[in-house]
């Protein structure tokens, strides 16, 4: 998940949900309340630790804070000098992934379908957006943590890419690297408070309309695809925070057209390899998972 949410346009959640692990997070997180505190006097601290299922806690999130910090550096690499076949590993992964949750879909019928093809048009929406500039401030990092947090939870939407249209990624990226203590304790203060909220809110989603909820998380997933096609053509720039000039507006290419217009190696091949990559790892977590539930 960790590494799922340093890439743009890649949900953590997705593999939350890929490996069967969303349903107990969103459980954990949402009995976190102040319940705990009635616990905490009658039983204690290991009572209320065990109630929210702590131990599951703290390796999906100490592992999520492992992955971001030893990952970030890595990945920021790789995007800049690799990114056709970091692209089209992910691009695998989603695809396949849009194709393993519609197999938990229970029933469809037209009203379930209409919300799939929502989720589909507000996802591609958001991509088509352009990036604002927000300043650097401890005030705008407890509030992008807030909601970039709901994203990173959410099947079909990254935290890194609402990060991105909020002109914040490189800032938290470099605090990240860089191991900011008071920038990264003003976002993680803003993570925790907008986790606590929208777990309870997605968690009764997918209870009480379940298929509904899932046909839209991946109407979400389907439409970012575009998002991180592999060949792109930057067709405007913007200058950042730090006078370094950024992508503003990218067009998809075919590879062919990639080659023709950029000049440069489609690595197709290398391309097609990572993809198919992506997609074995999601039907290899597919198959884990449903030996875990038999």
């Amino acid at each position: 998940m960790g590494a799922a949410d340093v890439v743009p346009g890649v949900s953590g959640g997705t593999i939350a949900f890929i490996t069967g692990i969303l349903d107990p997070l969103l459980d954990g997180i949402r009995k976190i309340n102040w319940s705990l505190v009635g616990i905490i006097k009658q039983k204690g601290i290991k009572a209320a630790f065990l109630h929210i299922n702590g131990p599951f806690l703290v390796c999906v999130f100490g592992g999520i804070l492992t992955s971001i910090f030893t990952l970030a550096k890595l990945i920021s690499w790789l995007l800049v000098t690799h990114p056709i076949p970091v692209w089209s590993f992910f691009f695998g992964l989603i695809l396949f992934s849009v194709v393993h949750m519609l197999k938990q879909v229970n029933k469809f019928n037209a009203i379930r379908i209409a919300m799939f093809i929502v989720g589909v048009a507000f996802a591609w929406a958001i991509t088509v957006l352009h990036p604002i500039e927000m300043q650097v401030s401890y005030l705008n990092f407890f509030f992008c943590g807030a909601i970039a947090i709901c994203a990173m939870i959410l099947p079909g939407i990254s935290g890194s890419f609402i990060l991105l249209l909020l002109g914040m990624y490189p800032a938290v990226l470099a605090a990240a690297k860089g191991f900011d203590i008071v920038y990264l304790a003003c976002f993680a203060i803003g993570a925790v408070v907008g986790l606590l909220s929208f777990s309870h809110v997605l968690s009764a989603l997918l209870r009480k309309f379940h298929d509904m909820t899932l046909l839209f998380l991946t109407g979400l997933m389907l439409g970012t695809l575009g998002k991180i096609w592999p060949w792109k053509q930057v067709i405007s720039w913007r200058e950042n925070s730090k006078g370094e000039l950024v992508p503003l507006v990218e067009q998809n290419l075919s590879p062919f057209q990639f080659e023709q217009i950029t000049g440069e190696s489609s690595q197709m091949i290398i391309a097609i390899v990572c993809l198919l990559v992506g997609i074995s790892l999601v039907w290899g977590l597919e198959r884990v998972g449903n030996k875990a539930n038999s």
